[in-house]
């Protein structure tokens, strides 16, 4: 009788495993929407904008020459086949697979091609674009009479403010690639990219608009996998993949005008004033504040474009009480004073 109650009683207790299993899934899942909203809170200040975007079908022999943009993140998606990116400065060019992804997030200029005789095939992207009689909309068609290499790239354009900027995107390398990348993002990114893959270029109504608002969230999820990955403390972007500052950095983006100190973020963070410092100092390169300061310049360049706004309103935006002491804060950061910054930007609207 003992035994049988026993046996009942570990049956209807959950195995301890699950158990551990499932509180590190939820604090993981935490963990993912805290990374989303900062990167999503970044990306939207630095107003983001989807500005080109098609699928291409490349045969055999082909390539493309990408000129450089400023202000500019760029993506390719590998939709089917394979082809090779040389990005201009880096030594090796990158072999892309199908289902690969390779973002270039400083517009720098680069190559895709089919590896067959890159100095002869590689062309200009406006005599490619000439060519092929490309007029904006649909399928990009191109290449050779290899009907059996077809390369079907999925290729997105992102311009941000030329006024805003931000380490998250000034410290990321010249290029990501992230291999097999539907897989890696989870069943979500994979439906998201095989979605993308039929309504680019597609007939549906609707389609492309489909596609660009959806390529949105694939340049967050990439940043998100490359900054947790290794390779984001080398590019001094550690904090955002710490778990413990993250949550900091999460909480100051909630609230950036709230009187925020290192004793106030490390609060936040569970730890000491001390280690906070040392480890934000370690994996950013720059101290808390700098970063505090630093964000906070932004969010008032954004209220000082506005007409209505006041010196006062952009000052309060940025957590400072005292317009003075914004002003000096404003000029050492930015070179200029608020009010000369918004005379510029009037300057620069009147010109367009």
């Amino acid at each position: 009788m003992f035994h049988t109650e026993s046996c009942d009683i570990c049956l209807c207790v959950p195995n301890f495993v699950q158990i551990v299993q499932l509180a590190v899934q939820t604090h993981q899942m935490h963990h993912d929407r805290i990374m989303l909203d900062l990167l999503s809170d970044i990306l939207t200040n630095m107003s983001m904008r989807g500005s080109l975007y098609f699928r291409t079908s490349f045969t055999k022999p082909w390539g493309v020459a990408v000129p450089s943009y400023e202000n500019v993140a760029r993506f390719h998606f590998v939709h089917r086949g394979n082809c090779l990116v040389r990005v201009n400065g880096v030594a090796d060019p990158i072999s892309l697979n199908q289902g690969d992804l390779v973002i270039i997030p400083h517009g720098t200029s680069h190559d895709l091609y089919c590896g067959h005789e890159p100095e002869r095939t590689i062309m200009p992207l406006d005599v490619v674009l000439e060519r092929s009689g490309y007029e904006g909309s649909g399928v990009l068609v191109y290449g050779g009479e290899e009907p059996l290499s077809e390369t079907q790239l999925i290729c997105g354009h992102f311009s941000f403010d030329p006024k805003s900027r931000h380490i998250l995107m000034e410290r990321l390398p010249p290029y990501i690639h992230l291999t097999n990348y539907g897989e890696r993002a989870g069943r979500w990114m994979e439906a998201t990219l095989r979605v993308i893959g039929e309504e680019a270029g597609g007939r549906k109504m609707g389609g492309d608009l489909i596609a660009l608002k959806m390529s949105e969230a694939i340049l967050a999820q990439a940043i998100r996998s490359f900054i947790e990955g290794s390779d984001a403390e080398e590019s001094s972007l550690g904090a955002f993949s710490d778990k413990n500052l993250s949550r900091a950095l999460d909480a100051f983006h909630k609230a950036p005008a709230e009187r925020w100190t290192v004793e106030a973020l490390a609060n936040v963070a569970g730890m000491s004033r001390t280690g906070f410092a040392v480890q934000f100092q370690k994996l950013m390169k720059m101290s808390p504040m700098e970063y505090v300061t630093g964000w906070r310049m932004e969010i008032a360049k954004r209220v000082l474009q506005k007409a209505d706004a006041s010196l006062t309103d952009a000052a309060e935006s940025a957590g400072y009480a005292s317009d003075s002491a914004f002003t000096r804060t404003f000029k050492k950061e930015t070179g200029m004073t608020p009010a000369k910054f918004r005379k510029a930007e009037k300057s620069s609207h009147s010109q367009i």
